[in-house]
């Protein structure tokens, strides 16, 4: 994917080519501009390819472009996503059945379709469960995609609109002149730009702290597990159990849910990949939300560094200094959004404003009174 030599500029640099970069890149690329797309690693290594692939936050300002634009994006990359409708959420718990029914209700009122489901129901619709599940709710919309191909469709189809994609070429730093980025310098030269977009991950904040910007991330490890193929499902995306995930289309059940490993990280990646205690932990919820698959063999798991904010909200924000830097990070929630933050960061770019949603409740400067150890208030240290 990566061309062999680095422009001297392009029209917007877009840092990061996880999914969020990604898809900003091919807003952008599809309105004509001439888009360069940095990366530390290779597309997706991060937490944008290894997640659980569910596409339904309804709790998110970008929600209804999320919905409307999901359905389509197959037919707008050209490539496959895997795009899967409808989700169900299972519960073994009374109290958290109840949260999720007002959850459904709640998005009734909005105008997407969600169903109460007693156990038995539950059982027809999701029959690697059984009894021990007291119910759920099926959501009529959301669904879920595969990561993996995902990422992929992203680079191949910004791509075809002349976008390019540098991977491993870090950011290394961030050139400021007359109140705006000029250049970001690479191990592989310099590029100058005429916007920036900051969609580094973990990275980011590293990134904008010489520019004078406090931008309050903090990284963990995701892990997730796969299973032996198990009988196909009707509806594959299925949540509960504190878990979070899908049938694959082989019918690997492919899950995570924390909770998550705080890591520190240097301007590479983070300091090391620890093994992860979670693996069985993982497995044992898998088999309890599923018991009818508890047999199957764990066969392999692999986790994402995944960034963090402190209310646990994505930032989507235009700096004002410098004024032609776009930042974004989606705090763990980046794959499902990605349709609707890649329409937003490309208004920022090119508008100062998006056009589909209201985002200030996104800015960064709902953080401008934060406490400084607030990593640590939290408990959030490595």
């Amino acid at each position: 994917m990566s061309d062999p030599a680095l422009p001297k500029g392009a029209s917007v640099v877009v840092i990061g080519a996880g999914v969020t970069g990604l898809s900003a890149a091919w807003w952008l690329a599809r309105d004509g501009y001439d888009v360069v797309v940095l990366d530390k690693g290779i597309v997706g290594w991060e937490a944008s390819g290894r997640n659980g692939g569910g596409c339904s936050h309804y709790q998110s300002p970008l929600f209804v472009e999320e919905q409307r634009l999901w359905p389509q994006m197959d037919e707008l990359l050209g490539y496959p996503t895997e795009h899967r409708p409808e989700r169900i959420i299972l519960q073994r718990d009374q109290h958290l059945l109840d949260h999720y029914r007002a959850v459904g209700r709640m998005c009734t009122a909005l105008g997407y379709r969600v169903d109460d489901l007693d156990s038995q129901q539950a059982q027809e619709l999701v029959p690697l469960t059984d009894g021990s599940c007291l119910g759920g709710i099926h959501l009529r919309f959301g669904g879920h995609a595969n990561p993996q191909r995902t990422v992929q469709a992203y680079a191949w189809a910004l791509q075809d609109l002349g976008g390019k994609i540098f991977q491993h070429c870090p950011a290394l730093s961030i050139e400021v002149a007359g109140g705006k980025a000029v250049a970001v310098n690479t191990p592989r030269g310099r590029i100058e730009c005429d916007a920036l977009v900051v969609a580094a991950g973990p990275q980011t904040g590293m990134l904008l702290e010489p520019l004078g910007v406090n931008f309050p991330i903090t990284s963990a490890r995701a892990e997730m597990i796969v299973t032996e193929p198990a009988p196909l499902m009707a509806i594959g995306g299925v949540d509960g159990n504190g878990l979070y995930g899908r049938q694959t289309m082989r019918g690997n059940l492919a899950f995570g849910g924390g909770p998550h490993e705080w890591i520190d990280m240097e301007p590479t990646g983070p300091a090391a990949r620890p093994v992860s205690p979670l693996a069985r932990n993982l497995a044992r919820r898998v088999a309890e939300m599923f018991p009818k698959a508890a047999h199957l063999n764990v066969i392999r798991s692999w986790a994402g560094v995944i960034e963090n904010t402190p209310d646990g909200r994505p930032i989507i924000d235009r700096l004002t200094d410098p004024a032609n830097v776009t930042v974004a990070t989606l705090s763990g929630v980046g794959f499902g959004l990605s349709p609707a933050s890649g329409h937003a960061i490309r208004d920022l770019v090119v508008d100062g404003s998006c056009s589909f949603a209201e985002i200030s409740k996104l800015g960064l400067a709902r953080f401008a009174a934060l406490e400084p150890d607030w990593r640590e208030r939290r408990g959030w240290a490595a």
